[in-house]
């Protein structure tokens, strides 16, 4: 590719693979059987995500003609056109496991490429979304051409110098997970701290008032219906931009073209955000906006005042915490694949009524929690911002005086 100009052989993949080997599909889950690996379990970055699990039979017979060894590459080859092309190593697995129809399992000719090497590459073509151009697309669903993906060059230098390559990328990508890591251990704390403060009232066990939800609010409102572009003047939340552990991302924004007349779809500092409408295991997901300046926000999200009725914080905290996405879950509608819970069914939800002094004690702790949180989201932006420029540069060939030296 010509981004990848550097003095080093460049080697069509087709000559880098000894093995492809398309996956199988199976529609059940065999809670005894082998973990198949699916689009789920590969996050864009490359690593592992098995909060999610389906297996297979042991005895499926698909299984010996799809098995995976320290080395290989999972190469997601069906998905959204944004997520065709994520890349994961098979390496330090916690279980023996197979995949599905919608990888190619990639295995190298370890004579002139590192495994390793060939995969943070194929990492680093789907990080500028190099993938996308080799796409044919249907129904949101897409899927890579094959002989055009095989046909792209890859830069081989030295075996040496890949694997130094490798050992440097590896440095760096362990430390932002483990301020991922981090981030998950204050998510859980913050949980850890409703449940400690109001755990003994929502199992019926307190002294306090059972309410609505919509008694301690002032109201709800659905959200824009207008059609969102990747440009315009105001920016609007979607229900992507809110994230299944409770907070606001502000990745991938999308944006209207004008300003709303007034401020029915707008949200602001301190307003709840309520996911109305996804896949049953995320619909209800909710979050307070904190932010300077008022944003738009879509028509599957709901926003909800609070006013001076209650602190949003506890209202978060609990359709956050175990307790209320179980109530979420019980209680919304699924259509084909996807649910949904109402405003009126939101405002109908039974909650324990703490004292207000009470409820903002918790705010105060989880305001602490917010700027640990917040040290650690920057420290991870940083080490994102210095992993793809290292990234770029090693697979160019600018390092090379670096990692020989």
């Amino acid at each position: 590719m010509s981004t990848l100009s550097t003095s080093w052989d460049l080697v069509p993949l087709s000559e880098v693979f000894t093995s492809i080997k398309s996956g199988f599909a199976y529609g059940k889950d065999s809670p005894t059987g082998i973990l198949q690996i699916r689009m789920n379990n590969i996050t864009p970055e490359g690593t592992w995500d098995l909060s999610k699990q389906r297996r297979v039979p042991q005895d499926h017979k698909a299984i010996a003609k799809s098995d995976l060894t320290t080395g290989d590459i999972l190469f997601n080859v069906t998905n959204t056109p944004n997520l065709v092309g994520k890349t994961a190593l098979f390496k330090d697995f916690p279980e023996t496991a197979t995949f599905s129809n919608h990888f190619l399992r990639l295995r190298t000719n370890d004579r002139i490429a590192n495994s390793s090497y060939v995969a943070r590459w194929m990492q680093f073509l789907f990080s500028i979304r190099a993938f996308e151009g080799m796409c044919r697309q249907w129904v949101n669903q897409a899927t890579i051409n094959t002989d055009t993906f095989l046909s792209t060059e890859i830069p081989l230098p030295p075996m040496k110098e890949q694997r130094k390559i490798v050992s440097l990328l590896d440095q760096i990508a362990a430390l932002r997970e483990q301020r991922r890591k981090t981030l998950s251990l204050l998510d859980n704390l913050e949980q850890s701290t409703f449940l400690q403060m109001f755990g003994e009232a929502i199992l019926g066990r307190g002294n306090w008032p059972m309410v609505t939800i919509g008694d301690l609010i002032e109201s709800t409102q659905y959200g824009s219906s207008e059609k969102a572009a990747n440009h315009g003047i105001l920016p609007i939340l979607r229900m992507g931009n809110i994230t299944s552990s409770g907070q606001v991302s502000l990745h991938d924004m999308k944006y209207l073209p004008d300003a709303p007349g007034d401020d029915r779809f707008l949200v602001k500092n301190g307003e709840l955000l309520f996911n109305r409408t996804n896949s049953p295991d995320l619909v209800g997901k909710t979050a307070i906006y904190r932010g300077p300046e008022p944003m738009a926000y879509a028509g599957y999200l709901i926003r909800v005042r609070t006013g001076s009725k209650s602190d949003p914080a506890y209202l978060n905290g609990f359709l956050n915490s175990k307790f209320g996405k179980l109530t979420l879950r019980n209680m919304c509608k699924s259509i084909v694949g996807m649910a949904n819970i109402n405003a009126k069914e939101l405002r109908g939800i039974k909650v324990p009524k703490p004292p207000l002094e009470l409820q903002r004690e918790f705010t105060r702790q989880v305001q602490q929690i917010s700027r640990l949180r917040d040290i650690q989201e920057s420290h991870l932006a940083e080490l994102d911002s210095l992993f793809s420029s290292v990234q770029a540069r090693a697979f160019r060939g600018e390092l090379w005086e670096t990692v020989s030296g």
